[in-house]
């Protein structure tokens, strides 16, 4: 079986259940972050980065490392992508921009995706992350993402070599 068709199988199986936490564990580092995504009662997917002791850079305050966050949120918005897009075809990261706003502390962490635009090759993504009250976020993120077939070659048209 073709990466398409394992990467269209999964995310049907995860749309038919309503679960998308199989899409997730399929992601090295988000399961290694420890990341799980719900169902609001809106239908709409948020995603939870549990508090853990692997996920600290600061162990004075303590406070979560900024890499965990910047990382929770990039694949957020990547299965957001995934679990959204009409046809699934494989996000890869062009550029991701985060805003940190205060300190993540050792607690869970909360994100929600918004798609800005979505074309045929290129998608952005708006992310907001919050800790214990969504109107105060602790970062803002704006990723950009070329879609991709998986099973083209990682190549950019016009490159030279």
């Amino acid at each position: 079986m073709s990466t398409t068709a394992r990467l269209v199988d999964l995310i049907t199986r995860c749309r038919a259940e309503g679960n998308f936490d199989p899409l997730v564990e399929a992601i090295p580092y988000a399961h290694f972050l420890g990341v799980r995504c719900q169902r609001e009662a809106d239908g709409s997917l948020l995603f939870v980065l549990p508090a853990r002791q692997d996920n600290i850079g600061n162990p004075t305050l303590p406070a979560l490392h900024g890499g965990a966050i910047g990382g929770f949120m990039e694949h957020a918005a990547i299965v957001h992508l995934l679990a959204t897009m009409g046809t699934p075809r494989m996000p890869k990261t062009i550029d991701l921009s985060i805003d940190y706003l205060r300190a993540g502390h050792y607690r869970d962490c909360h994100a929600s995706c918004t798609v800005t635009r979505q074309g045929r090759r290129v998608a952005n993504v708006m992310i907001s992350c919050w800790q214990e009250n969504r109107d105060e976020p602790i970062a803002h993120a704006r990723a950009h993402f070329l879609l991709a077939d998986p099973d083209a070659p990682a190549t950019v048209e016009g490159a030279r070599g």
